[in-house]
């Protein structure tokens, strides 16, 4: 993979994956330790987890950038075209948060989150076609895709784990924005990115054989993606295929909004949050985007999602370990160095998360058909996400809910760790039942 990074497009992959990671956070997790330090109940700051369902309709987006040239932009190319406008939009959303005062201003900050929401699933959209596009060969494909997962990954520490530091020190407003500002890094990656021209061609073809019907072109471009879709794989098997995509991350995606509450709740700072997420929790992080990336190459792409969809619920559960002791432990002692099970259940978890989202992304990669790619894409991700990004919204309905008398609140998230995990288990059998099903089509890196 390191050595990869000296050819062009992994380079670009590797930034593009950092800006589409960038805001993931902002205006998920992060926000919520915001809104917490700023006095808004756990209830509503699940509630306000929402705003990331904008990720949930990708299939809109992708109808959007495989039709239609991007304004201002569209000189630089299609896909670059939609790249650049997307970023400066996720800029626009995130400096707009930075100016909104939670205690005095939420439904500004609301509306700007929202912004940044739209803008960010858009971005994640064009860069996922552009992945898949300009890759060569399947081999390449996976270079790629880890590329991308290491940025996204990276950027993921950097905005849940180093703005903790930043914002202790300057104040989330002047944090927000400068990570606003690091959107530049994205959109200096798309001017260097290269438009595919082989799916150029199957997008400007169909759009010339649909001249003069307007109506049939659009109506292609919301239904045609699922009906090839199901076409190629049949109804059943679409089905089947939709199910475990969309419940496969989804005990992840319930724990999140709750999780740096859960910290604080603990009585773990944000220093030590920090300090971990960047070195045990960023080693967890590489190590299982590198496994998962030698799994599917040596394992096969089903046998990797199996595995991956066993490490989550383990990963997930794990942290009520933390809760039954109300706080951090030390696991070992070795000379002056104490490992901590918040360090050790830390880089599990991201170990976890880091193999079981390459793994998931190489098999959604390799269903998707040209001049459809940004929209099929969508459409997978929009069912990966859908599920989860709705439920966490109850996340802290579930928490107080669970705080009865006689229950403390670390005994409730403890309770809510357990019933998250739990949610990992029907992807896991529905993993099986693909890998046992002989039509499965299982993407490039397994061909």
């Amino acid at each position: 993979m390191l050595s990869a990074l000296s050819r062009p497009r992994v380079a670009v992959m590797l930034a593009l994956g950092f800006s589409s990671g960038l805001p993931f956070m902002l205006i998920g997790n992060t926000l919520g330790l915001w809104l917490d330090e700023a006095g808004v109940g756990l209830a509503l700051i699940g509630f306000l987890s929402w705003i990331s369902l904008t990720y949930s309709v990708k299939f809109l987006w992708g109808a959007v950038v495989d039709r239609l040239p991007a304004p201002l932009f569209n000189r630089l190319g299609r896909r670059r075209g939609w790249m650049l406008l997307t970023q400066a939009g996720v800029g626009i959303g995130l400096l707009g948060m930075a100016a909104s005062d939670p205690t005095k201003s939420l439904p500004a900050l609301i509306a700007f989150g929202l912004v940044a929401g739209v803008s960010a699933a858009a971005q994640d959209t064009v860069i996922d076609a552009w992945r898949i596009e300009i890759a060569a060969d399947g081999e390449e494909l996976g270079l790629l895709t880890s590329a991308y997962s290491l940025g996204y990954r990276g950027a993921l520490v950097a905005t849940e784990a180093l703005i903790l530091l930043l914002a202790q020190a300057v104040g989330w407003p002047l944090a927000y924005a400068l990570y606003g500002l690091f959107i530049g890094v994205g959109m200096v990656a798309a001017l260097f990115a290269g438009e595919p021209p082989a799916a150029d061609a199957a997008i400007d073809a169909r759009a010339k054989a649909e001249t003069g019907a307007p109506l049939r072109s659009l109506a292609d471009a919301v239904t045609g993606p699922f009906i090839a879709f199901m076409r190629e794989h049949g109804l059943a098997l679409g089905v089947l295929m939709l199910g475990m995509i969309t419940l496969y991350h989804l005990s992840d995606y319930m724990r999140g909004p709750m999780s740096l509450p859960f910290y604080r709740a603990l009585g773990i700072d944000k220093p030590t949050i920090v300090a971990v997420r960047t070195t045990v929790g960023l080693a967890g992080s590489l190590i299982g985007v590198a496994l998962g990336g030698l799994s599917t190459l040596r394992l096969g792409v089903m046998r990797s999602l199996i595995v991956g969809g066993i490490l989550q619920p383990i990963a997930v559960g794990a942290f009520a370990l933390l809760a039954l002791h109300g706080g951090d432990y030390v696991l070992m002692s070795l000379g002056p160095v104490k490992v901590t099970a918040f360090a050790a259940i830390m880089s599990f978890d991201s170990a976890a998360m880091g193999y079981a989202g390459v793994a998931l992304v190489t098999y959604m990669s390799g269903l998707t058909s040209l001049g459809y790619t940004a929209t099929q894409y969508a459409l997978l991700t929009s069912a990966l996400t859908w599920t989860g990004k709705t439920l966490k919204g109850f996340s802290g309905v579930l928490v107080v809910g669970l705080t009865t008398p006689g229950r403390s609140l670390i005994e409730a998230y403890g309770l809510f760790y357990l019933l998250a995990a739990a949610l990992g288990l029907p992807a896991i059998a529905l993993a099986v039942w693909l890998a046992l099903t002989p039509r499965a089509r299982i993407g490039a890196a397994e061909a």
